[in-house]
């Protein structure tokens, strides 16, 4: 596995290769994004991760100074799952100015939910991923996948339709959520949890899969329900401590509240779920 810090030399790296397959991270590695790379591996000729705390998608009060940075243990797991190239920019490599231009996702997907509890974190996201896809497949000759996984949902919808309007020729591919024995998702923030915090974290998880029961049994009053429903599951993870901001029932499609008119059928919709547990932030969801 070949590991380089600069365009550069990434782009050296992978002028040889027709079909890239990347996986973007930022470091501090779990298993699920191991298990991205090794679903992406069979995808192309050459498999490349990148490891970037990306301060633009980072609010001030947020943990971008505190969080993890761990390359030596990243790179070992990831030579080990597969990967034949790790790209791990400074930020002055990836950021040589201050980034003016900038990637502004449709308020009606982007400043729902995550976005609207971080205002401009899509903003952040969108923006460094396009600039890495610059970097990673602009040599590619062949086919070009990226992989992005489903715990962060909402994530992968907005880069999925940033690749659609802009005709970027990248295939979006979403992995599916790695959880522990217990159902917790893996999430590099798990580490910030106390014993007592670990116990509990589960919860979350637990509180979806209830909202997603009570979702499917209000059928096609569903609409009318949603919001009582989610109060409900609120109001349950409120009282057994946790900050939560937000449980919720949305359409597949567009994340947007189900309505009278639309067919309620358990391929159509999805739980999502943000809270607070001590001071560590979690989000999960759940397919329905």
């Amino acid at each position: 596995m070949k590991l380089v810090h600069t365009i550069e030399d990434l782009r050296a790296a992978l002028k040889p290769f027709n079909s890239p397959v990347f996986v973007p991270t930022m470091g501090n590695l779990h298993d699920g994004h191991l298990a991205l790379v090794r679903t992406g591996k069979p995808l192309g000729d050459v498999t490349v991760s990148s490891i970037f705390v990306n301060r633009l998608q980072f609010a001030p009060h947020e943990d971008f100074d505190t969080y993890p940075r761990t390359l030596q243990a990243d790179c070992a797991r990831l030579e080990q799952a597969g990967c034949d190239v790790v790209f791990a920019p400074s930020e002055k490599e990836l950021y040589p100015e201050p980034q003016g231009f900038k990637i502004h996702p449709p308020a009606e997907l982007a400043d729902i939910l995550e976005g609207h509890f971080r205002p401009g974190f899509f903003i952040g996201v969108s923006t460094v991923v396009m600039k890495l896809f610059n970097c990673v497949f602009s040599e590619a000759k062949g086919s070009r996948h990226a992989l992005f996984g489903k715990k962060d949902y909402q994530q992968q919808m907005v880069i999925r339709r940033m690749v659609q309007q802009f005709a970027l020729p990248v295939t979006i591919v979403a992995g599916e959520t790695q959880r522990a024995p217990d159902g917790l998702a893996l999430s590099s923030r798990n580490g910030y949890l106390s014993e007592a915090e670990r116990a509990e974290a589960v919860q979350l998880s637990m509180a979806l899969r209830a909202l997603a029961r009570d979702a499917l049994a209000a059928a096609g009053s569903l609409p009318d329900k949603r919001e009582s429903l989610e109060a409900q599951a609120m109001r349950a993870m409120a009282l057994r401590g946790w900050g939560p901001d937000y449980l919720t029932v949305r359409r597949r499609v567009d994340l947007q509240p189900p309505r009278a008119e639309d067919a309620i059928t358990p391929q159509s919709l999805v739980v999502l779920g943000a809270a607070r547990l001590g001071s560590t932030r979690l989000i999960d969801n759940f397919e329905i």
